[in-house]
């Protein structure tokens, strides 16, 4: 149940892709809704999460986030955050699709109120490409694979942004692992580049 609870987080604020001609240099906030059903319980959540990207150079990129989330059942509350700060890399495949891969250092701490909290790092790896799809929309969808010492998971995910101005896109997005799913919104804003 932990592990699930922990991969719905990672998913729901891992960094990433983002519109504008394959832009890598963004900060984003964003609201998920998170359910984990594990064959025992079946409760749903909250999240919220900021996120962020940072071009190195034509091929490399650093990305971070902070998420948390919280799930109550039968008046106990589970607050869920989680930290995760790596490295990426991108590879044009054409002049519309973007191949993404990245590695990074994760950690989750999870505590429910009156039982203390419980806290693991690991390391997360991703793979996924970016379609621009039209000017203003490209759609994005990932695997992920998160090992956090008590076990590990692999989940998926797709993504859609649309750009409202040159500096600011919306986006909705999906995950799923293997006893969980996320759903959410996000709002996007790019600088520099």
């Amino acid at each position: 149940m932990m592990r699930s609870i922990l991969f719905t987080a990672l998913l729901a604020f891992s960094a990433s892709a983002s519109a504008q001609g394959f832009d890598y240099n963004y900060f984003s906030v964003g609201y998920e809704r998170l359910n984990l059903d594990d064959g025992f319980i079946d409760v749903d959540g909250d999240g919220f999460g900021l996120s962020g990207s940072f071009e190195l150079n034509e091929s490399f990129f650093i990305f971070g986030s902070y998420g948390m989330g919280e799930f109550e059942e039968q008046g106990i509350t589970v607050d869920v955050d989680s930290l995760s700060a790596g490295i990426g890399w991108h590879a044009p495949l054409s002049e519309q699709i973007d191949f993404v891969a990245g590695l990074s250092y994760e950690y989750v701490d999870v505590g429910a109120s009156g039982l203390g909290s419980q806290d693991e790092n690991g390391y997360g790896l991703g793979v996924g490409l970016r379609y621009q799809a039209s000017e203003a929309i490209e759609l994005n969808a990932g695997i992920n694979y998160v090992d956090l010492g008590d076990g590990d998971d692999t989940g998926f995910g797709v993504g859609l942004l649309y750009g409202v101005t040159e500096n600011v896109d919306i986006g909705l997005t999906a995950d799923w692992g293997d006893d969980s799913s996320a759903y959410g919104i996000n709002g996007r804003f790019y600088f520099g580049g």
